[in-house]
């Protein structure tokens, strides 16, 4: 029995509210259960350095969290400058740059700032099912005012965890679960079902092929259902 008395396929309560910040070109508040994230997408008139003069765009993500997310508070320079959170704010980076085609930006960049409002597991996955959201409304943005004719978004991405919990493969973890999981793993995937990143540890004894292929289905039906709500996120009025 899973702590949350949800079946092992079975995500948390998911919300993906739209466009929460004002300033933002793009936002969006992502809840996988407890685990909350604001995720806002700012569109810069410049390029990094090995980008000028070339014609094409980027786009990047900065991940935080906030000092009272979890249950005692962390120091906020540690959470801004710890590895961890670098790591995740590439992942991120990664898995949106992956969707996006890069010369129909023009030398224009999008960052996308990820904080994380309150933690109970699976941060970076809901950072990225989050960022896309945001990403596609300033991609949106952009083309209202003209600044892009094309969409340079060229498929979705979103992310889930999965684990082992007492023998099971289980669909996205929460804390209770990742903190006491046999084994556990992050896939990042497309709308159309490619995969971008694959993170999987085996936190005891050593999972199997069969196990990983099992973990890679529930991931599967996972991302189709968060593809689903980021859908419905960005057409409300379908």
């Amino acid at each position: 029995m899973r702590p949350s008395n949800r079946a092992p396929d079975q995500l948390r309560q998911i919300v993906l509210e739209p466009e929460v910040a004002r300033y933002a070109e793009g936002s969006c508040l992502a809840k996988f259960g407890h685990t909350h994230v604001l995720c806002c997408a700012s569109v810069e008139e410049s390029v990094p350095p090995f980008l000028r003069n070339s014609g094409r765009g980027w786009v990047t993500a900065e991940y935080g969290m906030l000092p009272r997310s979890t249950h005692s508070r962390m120091d906020r320079k540690r959470t801004a400058e710890g590895g961890r959170t670098q790591e995740i704010s590439r992942l991120i980076g990664r898995s949106l740059r992956a969707v996006t085609d890069m010369s129909r930006l023009g030398e224009r960049q999008i960052r996308l700032d990820c904080d994380v409002l309150q933690a109970d597991g699976g941060t970076r996955t809901a950072a990225i099912t989050g960022a896309y959201v945001a990403l596609k409304l300033a991609v949106r943005h952009m083309q209202r005012l003209g600044a892009i004719e094309a969409d340079p978004l060229t498929d979705s991405v979103a992310a889930i965890s999965c684990g082992l919990y007492q023998g099971t493969a289980v669909l996205d973890l929460d804390y209770d679960e990742d903190s006491n999981a046999e084994a556990d793993a992050n896939f990042v995937l497309t709308g159309s079902g490619g995969i971008v990143e694959v993170q999987g540890t085996a936190e005891a004894d050593p999972f199997s092929e069969e196990q990983f292929i099992q973990l890679l289905g529930l991931a599967k039906k996972g991302v189709a259902e968060l593809t689903d709500a980021q859908t419905a996120a960005l057409n409300p009025s379908a």
